[in-house]
């Protein structure tokens, strides 16, 4: 693999029953990058490769310039406790015989560093995650998140080179889950990361960059941010909590058969592109509403599917979009009623459609 960098670079190729995981991905020393998709895309078969927990049927993969996995001749096969990768689950699998600060010294233990030392930094690590004083106690005696914290400890004791992160924060309450998801911002500070997630707030709040990937391979990465304004399939759309719609462009704005609609924005891409070419409108719920009479300007009728009720009234889901509403604004909306919707351009952006 040329021009290898410090942090990891992998080709995980992963053949499976219906399709193979075939992924890209470079990682420099300190970024984390998020890797989101439907269920059953690979997320946990590329992370299970990369920890050498399942072998690669073609592909290499190097941790600070050194190869550790390689199919191609001459074959390389590093075991998992060798790789300088550490994988963090949704199970913290703490040793039950152990104490928590045994446990977190399990790993530097393992290298050769002395029990003594080992211990004082078990007890630095357990005060960095938020459970000072918390050395002698049994993973039973522990809650849910504080099991987790002391995962997250014992992982970095160890002084892996990269961290892989699988979904750690999915089987935890939302305060739990956000304290835990504070403290690993702060702890992963210049750590070479891969956070698998199902949740955007992971996203944006862990990670430098976001890869997406659909039935194994990678349909669209970037800045998290930038992703999630720009999203090139359904699935980013749903994670981002927007609409998007395809259709065509036409006339310097987006058509979908009678429905045209316009951007505010100068440097959208179908002010510039030729009529008919495959764009995909975007907007949030929120910022759509119901069209008062004679309205005509990014406006449609739009056929209700369902009504789904939200904290703060009703979602209303239509064959064109869907729309936050008030209850008042709702009204009696039942599946199969028209309804006219607006958006003004500036809350519309048009995006490539494939």
């Amino acid at each position: 693999m040329s021009g290898q960098v410090d942090g990891m670079q992998a080709r995980v190729v992963v053949e499976r029953e219906h399709f193979a995981v075939d992924v890209a991905l470079q990682v420099a020393v300190g970024e984390t990058v998020a890797v989101m998709g439907p269920s059953g895309a690979g997320k946990s078969t590329l992370l299970q490769a990369l920890a050498g927990f399942a072998s690669l049927d073609e592909g290499e993969i190097a941790v600070a310039g050194r190869v550790v996995d390689r199919v191609a001749a001459p074959r390389v096969r590093t075991e998992p406790m060798r790789r300088g990768i550490v994988l963090l689950g949704q199970n913290p699998r703490l040793f039950p015989h152990l104490s928590v600060r045994e446990n977190v010294a399990f790993g530097p233990r393992a290298a050769g560093t002395s029990a003594a030392h080992a211990r004082r930094d078990a007890d630095d690590w357990l005060d960095r995650v938020g459970l000072p004083g918390a050395g002698d106690r049994r993973p039973q005696e522990l809650s849910g998140g504080e099991a987790q914290r002391v995962a997250v400890a014992r992982a970095l004791a160890a002084a892996p080179r990269v961290v892989l992160l699988d979904e750690p924060l999915v089987a935890l309450d939302p305060e739990t889950a956000g304290g835990i998801r504070r403290m690993l911002r702060d702890q992963l500070d210049g750590t070479t990361t891969v956070a698998v997630t199902h949740d955007a707030a992971d996203a944006v709040a862990l990670a430098d960059r976001l890869v997406v990937l659909e039935r194994g391979r990678v349909t669209q990465e970037g800045a998290v941010r930038e992703v999630l304004a720009a999203p090139a399939s359904g699935f980013v759309a749903s994670i981002a909590g927007v609409n998007r719609i395809e259709g065509v462009s036409d006339g310097g704005g987006w058509r979908r058969g009678d429905v045209l609609l316009f951007a505010a924005d100068a440097g959208s891409q179908a002010l510039a592109a030729a009529d008919g070419v495959a764009l995909a409108a975007v907007f949030r719920p929120g910022d759509l509403r119901v069209a008062g009479e004679g309205a005509a300007t990014n406006s449609w009728r739009a056929v209700v599917a369902r009504v789904e009720p939200t904290v703060e009234g009703v979602r209303v889901l239509t064959d064109l979009g869907a729309v936050d509403l008030s209850l008042s604004d709702a009204g009696a909306l039942r599946p199969g009623d028209a309804l006219a919707l607006q958006v003004a351009p500036e809350h519309v952006r048009f995006v490539p459609a494939s």
